[in-house]
Order: C-alpha cells, then structure tokens, then sequence
C-alpha cells in the first residue's frame, strides 16, 4: 500500500551564523570540502559559512548557484569554475596554489562535494602530492532519503545515476542483480531525473521484481518535500500517471533471501567434508549458510559421505 509523507512546507530562511567567522579554529590551509544547502537555506552550518568566507577562493561547479548563496549571507569571495568539463584542465593550476599556502573551499551547487559532482579527481592529485585535504560535513540529499524511506539503514549501496539510455541500465541493473544473487545484501541507493524517473522505475522492477519495496524521495529540505513509499512496480505505474518534478533520490530495499541451489549446497557439503567436519556438523552449517531445509542437506551430506566411502 502506498504510503505518502506529510509534506510539511519548509521555509528557506538564511543562517543567523552571517556575522563574523570567529567561532572556532582558523581555518586551515589547504582543500576544504564543503557541504552546502540541497534545498533549505537554513541548513547551512555556521563551520562551512566560516570556511567559505575565510577562503582565498571557493572552487565551485556553477558560480551562478554558489554565488546567489553566498551573497544571501553577505559573504564576497573569490569564485573559481571547478566542473565535469575542465576539472582536468584546472587540476594543475589549483595544485600550484595550494603548494603555495592558500586556503581553497570546494562546494558543489548542492550538497557534499564528490558525490555525484565534480571534485574526485582534483581530491585525488591533492592527495598524491601530500597537500592537506579537509572536510566541513553538512547536508546529503543520500543519506537524508535512506533515512527517511522506512528501509534497513546498513548495509546500504549508493550507485549514483544509473546509465540514462535503455540497454546499458539494463546491463547496470543486471550487473546489480547478479551481485545481489552472489551474495550482497544491501539498501540501494540511486539517484534519477524527473523525466526519467517513470522508465527507470519500470526497468528496476522488471529486473529486481517489481515486489521489492522502495521509497522515491523528492524535494528533500525544500517547501513540497515528498516521500512516497510503495513497491517497485507500485512507484512505476504511480510516477507513469503522475510525472514527478524536482530533484529525486530512489531508496530500494535489500534483496530477499533465495534459498541455495542444489550444485551450491553440495559444493559447500563437500568442502566441509574435505575439511574434517562430521556429517551433522556439515549438513547445519551449509543448511545455514543457503537456507534449504536442514533434512534435505543432511540426507545429500549422508550420500556424499557413502559415496566417498565406497571411492576409497
């Protein structure tokens, strides 16, 4: 049964924390990454406001954005594009100034740097010259969905955007499918466009089984913030007839237990056996480990231990 949030309006205030940036330590030379706003403008910590305006620049996807915020708390610095397409090209020049002592803030235009936004590669090749790289912790659109969906909160698995056209996010949720069968048992989490998210939902419940219970989160932190909780198959025919908007994160439960095949239990039944473990002793734990009823093991452990007996 479909379960919809009560969708509580939540004003977007700006920080009572614009004053000067004396609480604390100085902020340190080097990288910062800073998590900024997915939505409320509230949510801004009084740390990442005083790192953003101690910075000698703030390296930042789409200056338009990051710039709006940081003139709503009267802050001017510095702004220096850090995006998908000249990540590669800035590297070097942003290097070149950390060596030289500066103090550089990384913020996405929503949320924590690297996830799912640009940053990992520069990250990387501060870390290989041994520059100091540091963290203001702050809001993730991820972690708030996983939270909110009603489903195990560990282990979970974030998998960003899944491929946007048809036959390679089929491969991706095969990939994800297969995982699951060898074993791993996680809550996942994804994100998805508006426009995409109807089709992508269909194509999760044909591969994971459209039973798998899941929750669309959307809007998180902002006035229409929305969580919607129903199977796979349940969100798909919902979001076919009612297109969603807004910024989307896809929380799908774990997959269920399946019982072991008959070629796995007696792979396990003889790998104990060779190991020097009694029949009964063997039979309990690969009946654990696959889920088959224990007679059933121990009747196939009774036959493998004659059949060894007879070969030797």
């Amino acid at each position: 049964m479909t379960e919809l949030a009560n969708a509580t309006p939540h004003p977007e205030t700006e920080s009572a924390a614009a004053g000067p940036a004396t609480a604390g330590a100085p902020i340190p030379s080097g990288l910062t990454l800073v998590a900024t706003p997915i939505g409320n403008l509230g949510d801004l910590s009084p740390r990442a406001l005083a790192t953003l305006r101690g910075a000698d620049a703030v390296l930042c996807e789409d200056t338009r954005v990051t710039g709006a915020m940081l003139s709503r708390h009267g802050v001017a610095v510095a702004m220096v594009p850090l995006h998908e397409h000249n990540e590669d090209d800035q590297t070097p020049r942003i290097l070149a100034r950390l060596r030289g002592g500066e103090r550089l803030a990384l913020a996405s235009d929503a949320g924590t740097p690297l996830v799912s936004d640009p940053g990992y590669r520069l990250v990387r090749a501060a870390i290989a010259e041994g520059l100091p790289v540091h963290a203001v912790p702050g809001p993730n659109a991820a972690v708030m969905a996983l939270t909110l969906s009603g489903l195990p909160p560990h282990p979970f698995l974030f998998l960003g955007f899944l491929p946007p056209r048809a036959g390679p996010r089929a491969a991706a949720i095969a990939r994800l499918r297969a995982s699951e069968r060898a074993g791993l048992a996680a809550t996942v989490i994804l994100y998805e466009a508006p426009h995409r998210l109807a089709e992508t939902l269909a194509a999760l419940a044909e591969g994971l089984g459209g039973e798998r219970p899941a929750a669309v989160a959307r809007e998180l932190t902002k006035r229409f913030e929305e969580v919607r909780r129903d199977s796979l198959a349940g969100l798909a025919a919902h979001y076919a007839a009612a297109p969603a908007r807004g910024e989307i994160a896809l929380v799908i439960g774990p997959a269920p237990e399946e019982p072991g095949s008959e070629a796995e239990m007696e792979e396990r039944l003889r790998a104990a056996l060779a190991g020097g473990m009694s029949l009964r002793d063997a039979a309990a734990l690969v009946a654990e480990a696959t889920g088959l009823p224990r007679r059933q093991v121990y009747a196939r452990a009774l036959a493998l231990g004659r059949g060894d007996a007879k070969g030797s």
